[in-house]
């Protein structure tokens, strides 16, 4: 029995089947989150393995299969939490995860994400141009799955899709078995230092540079040849250490200190993207609540109009400032018996306004980043840095430093407990605006689609500490105490307590953040100039990105966006330009739906074999990178060349 009946869109079927996905999606997202630090986006394979199967149900419809993949995938991404979580058992201070304090801090975070969104999709998604790759493209795949459009228009997005869909597996799958190389790189010498270029061979994120545009494919630039090409090699002229290979001196340099430089960037952005976009969620807070007077007034929210119909911002403000309390219980509990405790009053009330205010604020920035990249490619570790980092000098202003050993350890571990309920506000926000999008572009109910994100994170918080449980007692976490050889990297929660550490501890390198800060600054001048004068723009966050992420991301979304505009500006060009663009972003689509249905398949293979070359048939050769290279530019040449040709041809000619 479906909760609404014409259209269907929440109905029991569909939850049970995000609920069913979510356990499969999370699972393998906490895995390789873990082990090699990198998670991917379920939204597209949710909507896709939603289709699949709702299509032997009678009276499926597009918006049912939106609020399938909404569950799925905000599930999926509240796995970020690992990045975090861990963190406490590589202190010391946890040596498992409790299941219901877990589950609180993830469920809490999680639910602030869905209830801060609420505002924000007014402002960042439908008062907004922001490109929102990952969302246009679910809405897309969902479009062509219902049938949207003409019969043969929609036969030949549907080969669009399945193209690029094939093409974005078969990479990655050679790669898996060794038989071409997943990526390359190279350290070589530059000025007085050195310096490393990396690309990972993925064709998803050639799709989404496609999608995401030529001024955010610059921008990415700019930061790439700041950090990599200006900061690292004047980071490294003293060369490496007696005995360390330079490649992995240049890698430790890069990650030690060179991303906390990005970092600094990033919060700079941060801090004016949310001055930017002030306005509009004021405009957005005050059209939730011109949409509450109108919806009491006629006592039926079906007299809204569809995009009016968000969760009552009545209900939204409540549960806010409803979530505080048992925030304020968790972190009381939490700090039993530490320095906290000494000073237990004023502490919660400094962590519950810092969560709060700060909630609000990353909320923003996340969503703009997720709008601006897309929420795989959106740098929601650094996030964390800066999170932690805010949290960490909160403690220190009220406890100061002296302290012994274990009122140390007892106040970074408070800090990253904290800083694990915003980075659930943080996932869950650079998630749902995507989610959001795509429900605007597919005709769903605003406030239907919330709920499902409501449980999508109940349900990700149900399954997660399990999972990390499980993994912590097979493999356990580097720099943990007692972990062994087999002990999973999470580099994240690794980079995030050792910020915490840190400062409490007095021996973070605060120039680096500084020197970060003022780049960030003087981008965001040349942005703004440049938007006055009519010469485009330098989107400011991301420079940040491109300076923060390895290159082995951002290299080829910039590939990406050079090859989409190129390719935009010859389909302006044809007799029916919006068709020949369709086939573009299709295309682009099909590449990020190809690359994501791999990677769920694949973490279940590594995860039934417990080993990472679970495909391998080689060992791999100095053949691997030239041939992955002819062949990856061989892939990426077939996929313009079929979308050019299947752009060309009339829709009436077949």
């Amino acid at each position: 029995m479906s909760i609404v009946s014409i259209p269907r869109e929440l109905t029991v079927r569909g939850v049970i089947l995000g609920a069913i996905l979510t356990v499969v999606f999370t699972a393998a997202n906490v895995y390789l989150g873990l082990r090699v630090g990198l998670t991917f986006a379920t939204s597209i394979p949710a909507a896709v393995i939603s289709m699949a199967i709702l299509r032997f149900f009678s009276g499926a419809t597009i918006q049912e299969n939106n609020i399938v993949q909404t569950i799925a995938s905000a599930a999926g991404t509240l796995s970020a939490i690992v990045f975090v979580l861990p963190g406490l058992i590589m202190v010391g201070w946890w040596t498992g995860f409790p299941y219901w304090q877990s589950v609180a801090v993830i469920a809490i975070g999680g639910i602030l994400g869905v209830m801060y969104s609420v505002p924000l999709r007014r402002a960042l998604v439908t008062g907004s141009d922001l490109p929102y790759p990952e969302g246009v493209a679910a809405a897309e795949v969902l479009k062509v799955g219902a049938g949207v459009g003409g019969a043969e228009e929609n036969r030949r997005g549907l080969a669009a899709v399945i193209l690029g869909t094939g093409v974005a597996a078969l990479y990655p799958l050679l790669a898996k078995m060794k038989l071409v190389a997943e990526g390359a790189n190279a350290t070589f010498r530059l000025g007085a230092g050195s310096t490393f270029a990396s690309a990972s061979l993925s064709l998803a994120l050639v799709g989404v540079g496609h999608l995401v545009g030529l001024a955010v494919g610059i921008a990415m630039l700019v930061g790439i040849v700041l950090s990599f090409f200006i900061i690292l090699p004047q980071l490294t002229a003293a060369g490496p250490p007696a005995g360390t290979e330079l490649a992995d001196f240049v890698a430790t340099v890069f990650r030690q200190r060179v991303r906390f430089i990005g970092a600094g960037a990033i919060g700079v952005a941060a801090i004016w993207t949310l001055l930017k976009v002030i306005g509009p969620i004021v405009k957005g807070i005050a059209g939730a609540l011109a949409a509450d007077r109108a919806r009491k007034a006629s006592g039926n929210m079906d007299s809204l109009e569809l995009t009016e119909r968000d969760l009552p911002i009545g209900i939204v403000g409540g549960t806010i400032l409803a979530l505080m309390v048992p925030i304020g219980l968790l972190l009381a509990d939490f700090s039993a018996g530490g320095p906290v405790a000494d000073k237990l009053g004023l502490s919660l009330i400094a962590s519950i306004a810092y969560v709060l205010v700060a909630g609000i604020v990353i909320a923003s920035v996340t969503g703009y980043m997720a709008g601006l990249i897309g929420a795989s490619n959106s740098p929601v570790s650094g996030v964390g840095i800066l999170s932690a980092l805010g949290i960490s000098l909160l403690l220190l202003a009220l406890f100061g430093r002296g302290l012994d050993a274990d009122a140390t350890k007892a106040l970074v571990a408070f800090a990253l407990f904290v800083t694990a309920i915003i980075f659930g506000v943080a996932t869950i926000s650079n998630d749902n605006l995507q989610d959001l999008k795509t429900g605007q572009l597919v005709g769903a109910t605003p406030w239907r689609q919330q709920v499902a994100l409501i449980l999508g994170v109940i349900f990700g918080a149900i399954v997660i500490p399990p999972i990390l449980t499980l993994l912590n007692q097979t493999f356990g976490f580097q720099g943990a105490p007692g972990a062994g050889a087999e002990a999973l990297a999470a580099p994240q929660a690794a980079l995030i307590s050792a910020i915490a550490q840190g400062v409490l501890g007095g021996s973070l390198d605060w120039n680096l953040i500084g020197l970060g800060a003022g780049i960030g600054a003087v981008v965001v001048i040349i942005d703004e100039v440049l938007k006055k004068t009519g010469r485009g723009s330098l989107p400011p966050l991301a420079v940040g990105m491109g300076m923060y992420l390895p290159m082995d991301v951002t290299a080829m979304v910039v590939l990406g966006a050079v090859l989409g505009h190129l390719y935009n500006r010859w389909a302006v060009k044809q007799h029916d330009p919006g068709f020949a663009e369709r086939m573009g972003v299709l295309t682009a689509t099909g590449m990020i739906v190809g690359d994501s249905l791999f990677n769920v398949v694949y973490a279940g293979i590594v995860a039934w074999k417990d080993n990472p070359d679970a495909l391998a048939v080689t060992e791999g050769g100095n053949l691997a990178t030239p041939l992955g290279l002819a062949l990856f530019a061989g892939l990426i040449a077939l996929a313009y060349w079929w979308m050019r040709d299947a752009a060309q041809r009339p829709v009436s000619a077949a």
